[in-house]
């Protein structure tokens, strides 16, 4: 049976505001989902793929290796039922490893194919003097774009990394907001209903729960 975490009252017009926390067997799946309950909306953790359509957003965590985590939401039935949603024009958001798996391919599992919905790939980061890998800890945020997802994020705000990939599209447009670890990488993705975060929001204090926030309205609208 899914976990249904609720608090609050918040509402949209149509009924139950729903943000579906994507279950596929990996993941702290529950400081997420506490994240936005915490804000007054209501989260489902979600394992039933049936269950994804009626959600007013999606939200795909991740924790582990590129193609261990494909091969849970496939196994699981749910990467189909995920893109559905997402060209359904759900709102939709990747966090960590839930963002890389939106990219075609990934150096960490070479021949596994990710869900494809950013032309690109998610590569390495080289190592360097003081410069470890994994990228863990708290990094700054610049040339922050002007959205509702980052509506309470101002430059140099600072959010908390655990990756040893980076995502890498094929073109830049849809990065929102960049980091620096070696090489320059968006660690917020925007286009249209597709949001993702490189790091975890719900990790990352009072500016990751900012970017929670924004997503629960984004959901609302």
């Amino acid at each position: 049976m899914p976990l249904r975490v609720t608090m609050g009252e918040d509402r949209c017009e149509k009924g139950i505001l729903l943000i579906a926390i994507i279950d596929y067997g990996v993941g702290n799946l529950h400081s997420v989902a506490k994240a936005f309950v915490n804000h007054g909306f209501e989260a489902e953790i979600i394992s039933d793929p049936s269950s994804v359509q009626s959600a007013s957003g999606v939200v795909l965590p991740g924790d582990g290796a590129f193609g261990a985590v494909m091969d849970h939401l496939r196994d699981t039935g749910l990467a189909n039922p995920v893109l559905d949603a997402v060209h359904a024009g759900t709102p939709f958001l990747g966090i960590c490893v839930g963002y890389q798996m939106m990219f075609d391919s990934s150096e960490e599992s070479p021949g596994v194919p990710g869900l494809g919905l950013v032309p690109g790939t998610v590569r390495r980061f080289p190592g360097g003097p003081g410069r470890k890998v994994p990228h863990m800890g708290w990094n700054s945020l610049h040339r922050i774009a002007a959205i509702s997802l980052l509506a309470e994020v101002r430059e140099g705000d600072s959010v908390y990394f655990v990756h040893s990939f980076y995502p890498c599209p094929d073109e830049e447009t849809g990065g929102a907001a960049w980091t620096e670890y070696g090489p320059w990488f968006p660690a917020v993705y925007c286009r249209d209903n597709l949001m993702a975060t490189q790091f975890h929001p719900e990790k990352s204090g009072k500016v990751g729960l900012g970017i929670v926030r924004a997503f629960g309205r984004i959901c609302q609208c």
